[in-house]
């Protein structure tokens, strides 16, 4: 079936945004005055754990502590708030490619799509910030970290999406930058394309339709 939309991941995969959440993370941890700090080779390592409270809280166990001991939901409106106040003083740009790609799409009818872990405040800054315009009036659908009960690699945020859109899955393309994201959209029945971002370069990506160190080095033969 031809292709008739475009199925995007966020973090890492519409512009490398997970050194922003790091430092978000972090800041949150300081304000509630934790000592707590995530480098760069922790939060490599967190990241194998999709969502930001599962990843709080994955942490803290971790450590030795009881997560029900921590207000995680707390802790995490924080660090979202953080997380956009950065994006929005234009700390983030688009990947190569990914406009230029948005583009094409449209020029030519096709429907897009977002599917993430991510929570929507953070697709709404990140679209504003780098497009200019609100999240809703570039994706026709947005289906987010918190409107399913399994996150990546669980299939379901790509299915929601799907359901969203009236549309099989051999009708549309799925667009990631990691491993957990390229397993939940193979769980869907999705075709997906990857380009690995800086935090997962290095990962198996067995399965994918391609593998490109860009979105800019996309053949653009595979929109047809």
């Amino acid at each position: 079936m031809a292709v008739q939309a475009l199925i995007f991941d966020v973090d890492g995969t519409l512009a490398e945004t997970e050194e922003l959440h790091r430092r978000a993370f972090n800041e949150a941890f300081a304000a509630a005055g934790l000592g707590w700090n995530w480098s760069r080779g922790d939060y490599r390592r967190l990241l194998t754990t999709t969502g930001g409270k599962e990843r709080i809280a994955r942490h803290v166990a971790e450590i030795g502590a009881d997560p029900a001991r921590f207000d995680i939901p707390a802790l995490h409106r924080t660090k979202t708030d953080r997380y956009t106040a950065l994006v929005q003083a234009g700390a983030i740009a688009l990947r190569p490619g990914i406009a230029a790609l948005i583009d094409r799409a449209q020029a030519r009818g096709l429907r897009l799509a977002i599917a993430t872990t991510t929570s929507r405040p953070n697709v709404d800054a990140l679209i504003a910030a780098t497009l200019g315009q609100p999240a809703a009036r570039v994706f026709e659908v947005l289906a987010c970290g918190d409107d399913v009960p399994r996150k990546k690699p669980a299939p379901d945020v790509y299915l929601l999406a799907l359901e969203r859109l009236g549309l099989p899955a051999s009708a549309a393309l799925a667009f990631e930058d990691s491993r957990n994201g390229l397993r939940a959209a193979l769980a869907a029945g999705l075709r997906c394309i990857v380009s690995p971002s800086c935090y997962t370069d290095g990962e198996d990506f067995s399965g994918a339709a391609s593998v490109v160190d860009e979105f800019d080095r996309l053949d653009p033969g595979v929109l047809a």
